[in-house]
């Protein structure tokens, strides 16, 4: 089959185009602009259009196009024009996962995490919705086996297509609300549906609202605060883990830190355990290295460390932050410097007052303009909300070896090269701290 996927730049797209291709499929798509992933694409002799043009539609025999494509992007109106088929994402799923047992991780945070840790377990394919470390994609294709390992997602309503054999969600919290009209209980009806549709359920007994279904349907239930004890940070190797005891089970050592990292890790050897011997879990669990963007330790010397993570919501960032506090007790660090650029103005809006109180124990707070992602700008006073901090507003910053270097008004206001700095964002601040942009 000739596919062409519209919005192909998108880690969520090119997962799935990706797939196709290794299954054997013509693939080809096509963005706005030129990225790491398009030419990631490219070597892999997928063909990709930039920008999006008509042209780029010939005979294909359906388009995918992501859920931010609008109705008048050229390529549609070419293929409707042809008859070729055309399926948004989340219509999508329901051809490309139907033959395989999936194991789909849902959930507002974390879902990258535990479905990287659940495929370093487990053999498979995969798609994630972030470059797992550990093999250097966001895909691995296992032609040899039926299972796939899939990040389900609930930002456009497709992870109810995501065909699971077992459903795992890591927390139900509230998020995208804009393509639910802000309407919750349609947002709940939708976890309701995903997990409903799954014979297999692991869950986490004390999300707020995934305790509502206790004693109401089937489930392997995960309680926290009592299956996860003796949680450690350790370095190994000066590489950041996370040791804990689970249930009965004994102990574990994942990559990463922080009490959400033995939570995810928890949820994902409970999903394998159907089918593996805790024994082989606890070795597997051994080669997850982390994902890209996710406390990804990006520059390292022995006075500093720069650490590029995507958190975008206060929950996330709350709890990278903890862990950052204790990364740097370990390293020997007595200053920590917090550099955000908020994703989009509206969660920036919604999540203000949380946002306020996520970056506690930063000796140096420094805010980079809003990431809109498409939306109208928006009145944010940043510099009144954040003035408990010691807060910086510049425009951007740039990195040279190890030093970043603060820019505002096009001048350099000040460089960072001493302890722990950390970049939070969804925008491009990922590759302004890698020196990169």
């Amino acid at each position: 089959m000739k596919i062409h996927f519209i919005g192909i730049g998108g880690i969520g797209i090119s997962g799935l185009a990706q797939y196709m291709h290794f299954q054997g499929h013509e693939v080809s798509g096509s963005d706005i602009s030129d990225t790491i992933i398009t030419q990631k694409l490219r070597k892999l002799g997928i063909a990709v259009t930039v920008p999006h043009n008509a042209s780029a539609i010939t005979n294909q025999d359906l388009v995918v196009h992501s859920a931010i494509i609008r109705p008048d992007n050229p390529e549609i109106i070419e293929a409707k024009a042809k008859g070729i088929e055309v399926l948004a994402r989340r219509e999508a799923l329901l051809q490309i996962l139907n033959t395989s047992k999936v194991y789909a991780v849902a959930g507002a945070h974390g879902k990258s995490t535990t479905t990287a840790i659940l495929t370093a377990i487990m053999e498979g394919s995969a798609i994630i919705g972030a470059e797992s470390k550990a093999f250097g994609s966001n895909v691995r294709y296992a032609p040899q086996s039926d299972v796939m390992i899939f990040e389900a997602d609930e930002s456009d309503g497709s992870f109810i297509n995501s065909n699971p054999h077992c459903a795992i969600v890591i927390n139900a919290e509230p998020e995208h609300m804009e393509y639910y009209d802000y309407n919750y209980e349609l947002f709940y009806d939708s976890y309701r549906t995903f997990i409903s549709s799954a014979p297999c359920r692991v869950l986490n007994a004390e999300d707020k609202f995934l305790s509502t279904l206790i004693g109401k349907i089937d489930a392997i239930w995960l309680y926290p605060s009592r299956d996860i004890t003796n949680i450690e940070y350790i370095l190994i190797n000066d590489e950041p883990h996370t040791r804990f005891t689970f249930k009965n089970f004994g102990s574990f050592d994942v990559w990463g830190f922080g009490k959400h990292i033995a939570l995810d890790a928890a949820l994902a050897i409970l999903a394998a355990n159907e089918s593996m011997d805790i024994e082989e879990i606890r070795k597997n669990i051994l080669t997850f290295k982390g994902i890209k963007k996710r406390f990804d330790i990006v520059g390292t010397q022995e006075d500093t460390v720069i650490i590029d993570d995507y958190g975008h919501h206060p929950t996330e960032i709350k709890a990278t932050f903890e862990s950052v506090r204790e990364y740097a007790l370990l390293k020997g660090f007595d200053k920590i410097t917090a550099i955000w650029q908020p994703h989009k103005y509206s969660r920036t809006i919604d999540n203000l007052e949380e946002f306020i109180n996520c970056f506690e124990g930063a000796q140096e707070l420094i805010i980079l303009p809003v990431w809109a992602a498409g939306e109208a700008s928006r009145d944010i006073d940043f510099k009144e909300k954040f003035k408990r901090y010691n807060l910086t507003m510049a425009d951007k910053i740039t990195r040279a070896n190890n030093t970043i270097t603060i820019i505002k008004d096009k001048e350099a206001l000040k460089t960072l090269d001493k302890g722990l700095i950390i970049g939070f964002g969804a925008g491009d601040l990922t590759y302004q701290i890698r020196g990169t942009a």
